[in-house]
């Protein structure tokens, strides 16, 4: 069995200024920059006979390559129960049209359609317990975040190992988009 995600890769650099967010608020544990991304879809443990079956399946997708920009801060959960801190994605329709194609692969190897609706977000930091009274103030000083346009040329099917230290991450395919021109400064990766 083996714990399986589909995602976006984020430039190394861009993930570097992310993890320059780090610190200053209670009973976070903040992601390591080597582990950020987009998660598209988590498909949780499957055998290896799901996992060829997806890895198979993500290969036929066909989309073009686009770009996006990740921008402000946000929680998921509040007050008391705030349990993620996210830097938002402006996410343009080829975005949308990739995750419903993974979604659709998903389904297709007999997994349970997802119910919750698509946000695309990269997650920064989890918390283990309130995280004081500096949230508010870390998300106005750092809300208005723009990465500016990051061209997205490929996806990943991705295992997690779970560990005390947290997750450790390895790239088990990658699977490229369609070439498009870009507007984008950098690459992904």
């Amino acid at each position: 069995m083996m714990r399986l995600f589909v995602a976006l890769p984020l430039p190394e650099d861009l993930c570097n200024r992310l993890g320059g967010f780090a610190g200053g608020l209670a009973n976070t544990r903040w992601v390591d920059p080597e582990n950020m991304h987009l998660t598209l879809r988590f498909l949780g443990e499957l055998d290896g006979r799901q996992g060829r079956d997806m890895a198979a399946e993500l290969s036929g997708i066909d989309t073009p390559a686009f770009d996006m920009e990740l921008k402000g801060l946000g929680t998921f959960g509040s007050g008391k129960k705030v349990q993620a801190l996210w830097v938002g994605v402006e996410g343009p329709e080829p975005l949308y049209r990739l995750q419903t194609k993974v979604e659709q692969a998903a389904q297709r190897i007999g997994l349970a359609g997802e119910r919750r609706k698509f946000k695309p977000h990269v997650t920064i930091a989890r918390f283990k317990g309130p995280p004081g009274k500096k949230l508010g103030e870390f998300l106005q000083a750092y809300g208005l975040f723009n990465s500016g346009p990051i061209y997205v040329d490929r996806f990943q099917l991705i295992s997690s190992q779970l560990t005390p230290k947290g997750p450790i991450y390895r790239v088990e395919a990658e699977y490229p988009l369609s070439p498009q021109p870009s507007t984008a400064e950098q690459g992904v990766g």
